[in-house]
């Protein structure tokens, strides 16, 4: 009998808790091995992304002549911000397989419209993250500018490359995650939890929640690091609010082809089509 019921659980796709911890296992273990194979790549692109991450101060020095630098605290210093960077390519080259292996660990539980709106999130989220990591990148020299313009020109500012490194990709990660945030709007209203119009009313809110954003994330005296970074958010706020409300207008046509089919929409009692009963008048 347990062999019967265990072929009929097969049978109808369920899984027990064992086979789900299997699963779990084996999908960690793909991503831990694509990050693996990432950091041995990212070990010998780390010198050329620090290059370029530090090359801020180098403009300190040329454009404003004072005498910047970047220094390691301790003998360790230099390997372990080597080892850092390395990990932080690795997984932004591993995202596509252990981004996948979530998915994949996930959409046996999901329905066949759960899946596609999951599909096309990962696939429009990923470009709009390194957009926004780029939009961080452009700022970063300004930012850099502005807090050490603060300090007597005959002083010498000496940078500690760790700190230098964790506010780089802090702001990085910030304004990449910012860049995605209206996506999830979209999200919620495909799933049915937010209508367009409840986005498009909550603009200045919107607006007030995304200045404060670009001005955490910039220091407050640079205007035009949080104008480059508030600009774009902006519109892919009221981006996402045409597109959910597009959404809602085919939606609404179908439940109301649907209700019409049933002959709902002929009873001018109900509430949902008391407005086309009035305008048909």
């Amino acid at each position: 009998m347990a062999r019967l019921a265990r072929k009929r659980r097969n049978a109808e796709g369920r899984m027990s808790l064992g086979e789900h911890l299997i699963e779990f296992r084996n999908r960690l273990m793909i991503s831990a091995i694509a990050i693996a194979i990432g950091l041995v790549a990212g070990w010998f692109l780390s010198d050329w992304v620090w290059e370029m991450l530090r090359q801020p101060v180098y403009n300190i020095v040329e454009e404003q002549g004072r005498n910047a630098q970047i220094n390691y605290d301790d003998i360790t210093g230099s390997f372990d911000l080597k080892v850092q960077i390395s990990l932080f390519i690795a997984i932004i080259l591993a995202c596509p397989v252990w981004l996948y292996q979530i998915w994949a660990f996930l959409a046996p539980g999901l329905t066949r419209r759960e899946k596609l709106y999951g599909v096309a999130f990962l696939g429009v989220a990923v470009p709009l993250f390194l957009a926004g990591a780029f939009a961080g990148w452009l700022v970063i020299p300004n930012i850099v500018e502005l807090l050490t313009g603060f300090a007597p020109k005959e002083d010498a500012a000496f940078i500690s490359a760790r700190r230098y490194l964790d506010f780089s990709i802090k702001l990085l990660l910030a304004v990449g995650i910012g860049f995605v945030m209206p996506l999830f709007l979209v999200m919620l209203n495909f799933l049915g939890v937010l209508r367009g119009k409840s986005i498009l009313k909550s603009w200045r809110i919107a607006l007030l929640c995304i200045v404060l954003f670009a001005g955490i994330a910039t220091p407050a005296a640079d205007l035009m690091s949080m104008f480059l970074l508030a600009a774009p958010i902006v519109v892919l706020y009221f981006g996402a609010a045409g597109i959910a409300i597009l959404h809602d207008r085919r939606a609404d046509k179908k439940q109301a082809a649907v209700m019409a089919e049933y002959g709902i929409g002929s009873d001018a009692s109900d509430p949902r089509t008391k407005g086309g009963a009035e305008e048909s008048a």
